[in-house]
């Protein structure tokens, strides 16, 4: 350890801690030199501090906040489509209410002089086709959510789990809606059975 006597205390401890970088100074008023000093290591550490600081938090945050903000975005839209899927598959309060409305038109239409064959038609597969319309367009809304997540690049793996769960029930609720609209799966009965 090497210690300098220079009659003045402050300033050699002060080298000491700072691996001799700075030589103190006999010249001037000892007052003025240590506040000088003072000031100096003051200034140079709050540079440094801010310097690092900056230079590290603005680009942790730049890139994590780019990715964090996709990130919550694409998963956002990747829950919503996987939501909406499973909603078509099991069914919608619209639906049903657009169901309702189908039976109450076609009850009114064939109320007094319909045949068997048009009641049937138009009470009850008006009824089906409209609840397969509705639940085949919240099918492809998810599907469409689900794809766009999916082309969307950088985002976490779950993100894209769920967007790819989205997709296939998406797809199969829309497959399901095609095929009861078109009567593939069951027919309408027939009046003479």
């Amino acid at each position: 350890m090497d210690i300098r006597t220079t009659g003045k205390t402050g300033p050699a401890e002060r080298d000491e801690k700072h691996g001799g970088a700075a030589e103190a100074t006999t010249a001037g008023d000892p007052a003025d030199t240590l506040d000088a000093d003072r000031d100096a290591e003051e200034a140079a550490l709050v540079g440094e501090d801010t310097d690092s600081g900056a230079d590290s938090d603005s680009g942790a945050d730049s890139d994590s906040g780019a990715d964090s903000g996709s990130g919550v975005g694409a998963g956002a839209a990747a829950v919503v489509s996987a939501a909406l899927a499973a909603v078509a598959l099991t069914g919608t309060w619209a639906g049903k209410v657009v169901s309702e409305r189908e039976t109450l038109v076609g009850q009114i239409k064939t109320s007094g002089s319909g045949t068997p064959t048009q009641q049937i038609s138009e009470i009850y597969g008006d009824a089906w086709h409209s609840t397969a319309l509705v639940n085949g367009v919240f099918a492809l809304i998810a599907l469409i959510v689900a794809v766009a997540v999916l082309v969307l690049p950088r985002h976490p793996s779950w993100v894209r789990a769920v967007a790819v769960a989205g997709a296939v029930l998406g797809g199969l609720g829309l497959l399901l809606s095609a095929g009861t609209y078109f009567d593939l799966f069951l027919s309408l009965p027939t009046a003479g059975s």
